[in-house]
């Protein structure tokens, strides 16, 4: 039986059902939360591997969830939400949302959504060579999924140290914005552009002492993204 712990939230009983047997069918184990309080409440009591957060809920709701999850966890986030609007999407995921998925969608897409989601959590997935990786004052253990700049560790969700693998092992090269998107998240996300430019501007302020003018990230206009060795 697969042990891993999802949780859905949702203040539609209908979606969080449709949601629940559809995961349960495939093996996970599933618990669910009516609101935002019972949600972190919830996550307060067992370990969780992925959130799937509906972003309109009664008491604290899905934006609120987000950035007080954020505060202390790196779990994978799905945000579910009606509002289809890039400024929605940005926003959310600017708080720290691994993923974006508007209502109504497909079940065949909202289970390609969670395996990828998953992915990026998954810290036994294969590790490329070279086991470390170091630039300037950065230093990246793959092994041990662990970054440090300056000797000082920084935090990094699991989409967000994806990314930096993906621009790290192809260093000094032209990486497009499908290219990434692809390696990132899927063959099925090709248009996202929004995601490449917040997750890559959140590595910046993570990365980087000064983001106006950043060191390891470049920017290829209407192209995509480098990582320079020589910065």
């Amino acid at each position: 039986m697969n042990k891993t712990h999802i949780l859905v939230v949702d203040d539609d009983a209908a979606m969080v059902r449709l949601l629940r047997a559809n995961l349960v069918a495939r093996s996970y184990r599933v618990t669910t939360a009516m609101d935002g309080e019972e949600a972190l409440r919830a996550m307060e009591k067992d370990l969780v591997d992925l959130v799937i957060l509906d972003l309109m809920m009664p008491k604290i709701d899905g934006e609120a969830v987000c950035r007080r999850l954020r505060e202390w966890s790196n779990i994978p986030v799905i945000v579910l939400s009606a509002r289809g609007d890039e400024k929605s999407k940005v926003r959310c995921l600017d708080l720290g949302a691994d993923d974006y998925l508007t209502k109504p969608f497909g079940i065949a897409e909202f289970m390609a959504r969670v395996k990828t989601a998953l992915r990026h959590g998954d810290a036994a997935r294969v590790v490329p060579a070279p086991p470390s990786f170091v630039c300037g004052e950065m230093e990246i253990n793959f092994a041990m999924r662990r970054v440090t700049v300056g000797g000082k560790e920084v935090a990094l969700t699991p989409t967000e140290f994806s990314l930096l693998r993906q621009l790290v092992v192809n260093a000094d090269k032209v990486l497009t914005h499908g290219m990434l998107l692809q390696s990132v998240w899927g063959n099925e996300y090709g248009s996202e552009k929004e995601y490449l430019r917040v997750f890559v501007s959140r590595l910046r302020s993570k990365l980087d002492p000064d983001v106006s003018s950043p060191r390891y990230i470049h920017t290829v206009l209407g192209v995509g993204y480098c990582f320079a060795t020589d910065a």
